[in-house]
């Protein structure tokens, strides 16, 4: 459009008869009822009609919004045609914004508008126009309503609802493709020219995408637009109302867009051989490596599966899909060995799971690898032929006896030697024992089925050259069952017999018992040791025997108890038997065989007591007898005198026995040392009894007017020289010193009450039996400062 139209435009908009001077016009017309202007209007049919008009004649006002003039706009005029012109008519006018945004001429009834109207407020006002006289103020027209039409200007830009829009589009996605619709909205009057025309462009994101102008649409516009390049696009597109053309307003809005993943990437190994190493002595399960394909694709479209499709290591290894990480953990699935074999290949596939038919001709989504694993030799502990040995053996097998050999070999390819020993916590008696070289089981002691019949011995094998390599086995020793045990009475039978008793009577059942356990099972016979005339044994082949009484009637005061030797023998080889003795007593019974009384021995006897327990239980109080009479004569010896040096005791009770003076003739006799002839003779101490260890020498007597002091100091010296002498003093003899005496005490008892340090350095002078306390207080300088 150019100029000139556009102006040409603008004129007859402006000379339009309903935008020039608007008015509405009353008119008065000579019906009362309906003020009407006539109108000849010619038919074809040669008759007149006649037009009615209301007495207003008016058109509806327009107004256009975003007035900028300083005068009020003016609206237009309200005109009655009762109106002579000589200011006697009124106009009034009532409704919407009447009086405040709307104000009237009462005398010419022309309208204005107070202030700037906003069509996107209200777009149009209801009002209601009125004429009434000034001096009756009666109305000369009835009231009449119009409408003041607000005309839209293109004064609001197009709007997006939202400022920022996020969309996703699937990556490879063909040209065309829609992404997301964008729509604005204009304020503008749609129905008014083109003020609300909204048209939409894109101002960034080309060449990817395109909008389509009339609907907003955003489209792909390339092809193959491919994630793993390029994931986040930013796309501007702009909204322009007037249809797009210039002058129009606008509005703009961001749209983030991002490429989804498909699954248009297969999965591809970095490498094509993987070495991986794994010790032999790995257990079963043990990851010993991984192998990763990587895949630029995300999420499921990524996930893949791995599997071992080749190699000569398909039974000794096993592949595991992590599904956190997408790696293939390779485990060990067999026992490996270096010394059989020190490398396995393996073929691994990686393959997608979820595939794209979409995507077939980008190639297979799989791919291969090789992996190479090499087994480390490690210093293997010896391995046993068996998992576990059982031997048997006979009970009778004589001591040293070979039982069974275990045999066990270094498998590592460098071979060692292996020693053999018993775990004794396995053998707490030491029954066993093993030859460390060969592996040979022999007995230490004799054996016992009868006391034990399973032995469970644990050998250990270890390797000579590194004994911490060792491994353990079970040994299993059953001891098999010789007849060695004779038969005996499974009970104490407790047997009396009535003095009434009739011949073939039935006074005992007896059955036998045998620790041995013959394969045909057991099988006792029962017969007397000797011919008796008062009983006998009748065998019931059923391991039990019946005793019968042989002749008529007992008589308990001449003979009160029996005695019946009973031999039982069993029927394995070699034969085994014993002899039972049975006690039987005579008693006195009703005549229905119930016992009432028995002898008077049998009753003084507890109830069930042999003449056997009688003879035990005497020579156990003998036996104890004896004992304490040994144990009380050993108390009157004296201990051994003990000569070593570190042993050297006070005898602390002689020591403080030291009697009452000369007037206490009982702590010792003081004529002994008035009349030394008396001490010619040896002597007994009387606080303990001496051992004679040597024959006492005997010392010339003393003569009769050797002083007391001469007396003791020559006792000294003799004991000193001694060595059956005790190594203690004995105040008990010594300690008398008399009256005044010069030697002074010889105790060391009130050492301690003294002031001052006191010299015993004299005890060194004394003798040996008195080092001790020489190097216990004649010690020097240094010894005293320690």
């Amino acid at each position: 459009m150019t100029i000139y139209q556009f102006l040409l435009l603008f004129l007859l908009w402006i000379c339009l008869p309903h935008f020039c001077s608007p008015e509405i016009t009353f008119r008065r017309t000579p019906v009362p009822q309906q003020r009407i202007l006539g109108t000849r209007v010619p038919r074809s049919d040669g008759k007149i009609l006649h037009r009615q008009k209301r007495g207003w004649m008016w058109n509806q006002f327009f107004l256009l919004e975003e007035y900028t003039g300083s005068d009020y706009q003016y609206v237009g005029k309200l005109h009655s045609d009762q109106d002579k012109g000589d200011g006697s008519l009124k106009y009034i006018l009532s409704g919407d914004g009447a009086g405040t945004l709307f104000i009237i001429d009462e005398k010419t009834g022309d309208i204005h508008a107070t202030r700037r109207i906003d069509r996107e407020e209200k777009a149009f006002y209801t009002l209601r126009a009125q004429a009434i006289n000034r001096r009756t103020l009666r109305p000369v027209e009835p009231e009449s309503e119009f409408v003041i039409k607000i005309h839209d200007i293109n004064d609001n830009e197009p709007t997006f609802p939202e400022e920022i829009y996020t969309a996703s589009v699937p990556e490879m996605s063909v040209v065309g493709t829609s992404v997301v619709q964008v729509t604005a909205t204009d304020a503008d009057d749609p129905s008014y020219g083109n003020s609300a025309r909204v048209i939409y462009s894109i101002l960034q994101g080309q060449p990817y995408f395109s909008v389509e102008p009339e609907t907003g649409i955003i489209r792909t516009a390339l092809p193959n637009m491919n994630r793993e390049n390029r994931e986040q696009y930013q796309v501007v597109i702009q909204a322009k109302d007037m249809g797009g053309q210039m002058g129009g307003l606008s509005g703009t809005t961001t749209v983030n867009i991002t490429l989804t993943d498909v699954n248009d990437n297969p999965p591809r190994f970095p490498q094509n051989t993987i070495h991986p190493r794994v010790l032999e002595s790995s257990p079963v399960g043990t990851a010993i490596g991984s192998v990763k394909a990587t895949d630029a694709d995300t999420g499921k479209n990524a996930e893949v599966e791995y599997r071992i499709i080749d190699g000569d290591g398909t039974d000794m290894f096993d592949i595991i899909t992590e599904k956190d990480t997408q790696e293939g953990i390779i485990t060990v699935k067999k026992p490996l060995d270096y010394e059989s074999r020190r490398l396995y290949t393996l073929k691994v596939e990686a393959e997608n799971t979820h595939v794209d038919p979409r995507f077939y001709y980008l190639g297979p989504f799989k791919d291969t690898t090789i992996v190479k694993i090499s087994i480390e030799d490690v210093d293997e502990p010896p391995v046993f032929s068996r998992s576990s040995y059982l031997f048997e053996v006979h009970e009778d097998i004589e001591v040293g006896t070979i039982i069974g050999t275990v045999m066990a070999r270094d498998p590592d390819s460098i071979s060692s030697p292996i020693r053999f020993s018993l775990d004794r916590h396995t053998d707490l008696d030491r029954i066993f024992n093993i030859h460390s070289g060969n592996g040979s089981l022999y007995t230490s002691k004799p054996l016992d089925r009868e006391l034990s019949q399973w032995h469970n011995l644990t050998v250990i094998a270890a390797e000579i050259n590194n004994p911490k390599e060792t491994t353990r086995v079970a040994v299993f020793v059953r001891i098999l069952d010789v007849n060695d045990n004779a038969p005996q009475f499974a009970v104490f039978y407790d047997t009396f017999v009535c003095e009434n008793a009739r011949p073939g009577q039935l006074i005992q059942t007896i059955s036998a018992i045998d620790k041995d356990d013959p394969l045909g099972g057991q099988k006792f016979f029962f017969s007397l040791a000797a011919v008796n005339p008062n009983f006998t044994v009748q065998d019931n082949e059923d391991n039990t025997a019946r005793i019968l009484t042989r002749k008529n009637g007992f008589n308990r005061h001449e003979i009160s108890t029996y005695l019946l030797p009973v031999v039982i023998s069993d029927n394995d080889y070699p034969i085994q038997s014993s002899t039972g003795t049975l006690t039987i007593r005579v008693c006195a019974c009703d005549s229905q065989g119930n016992m009432q009384s028995c002898s008077a021995e049998a009753l003084l006897l507890p109830a069930g007591l042999s003449t056997g327990a009688l003879i035990a239980i005497l020579l156990c109080i003998i036996i104890l007898l004896v004992v304490l009479f040994a144990a009380l004569k050993r108390q009157r010896k004296k201990e051994p005198l003990i000569l070593s040096k570190e042993d050297i005791r006070d005898n602390i009770v002689s020591y403080n026995d030291e009697g009452g003076g000369e007037e206490d003739t009982q702590a010792f006799d003081i004529g002994t040392l008035r009349n030394p002839a008396a001490m010619e003779e040896k002597k007994l101490r009387r606080d303990i009894i001496p051992e004679t260890l040597f024959i006492p020498r005997r010392t010339p007597p003393a003569p009769d007017n050797t002083d007391v002091r001469d007396f003791i100091n020559e006792r000294l010296k003799e004991h000193d020289l001694d060595p059956t002498a005790p190594p203690y003093d004995s105040l008990a003899t010594y300690a008398y010193e008399g009256n005044d005496s010069v030697a002074e005490s010889l105790s060391s008892l009130e050492s301690g009450t003294t002031d001052g340090d006191q010299n015993y350095d004299y005890l060194r002078e004394w003798g040996p039996r008195f080092n001790k306390l020489a190097e216990m207080y004649g010690g020097g300088e240094s010894d005293r400062d320690s």
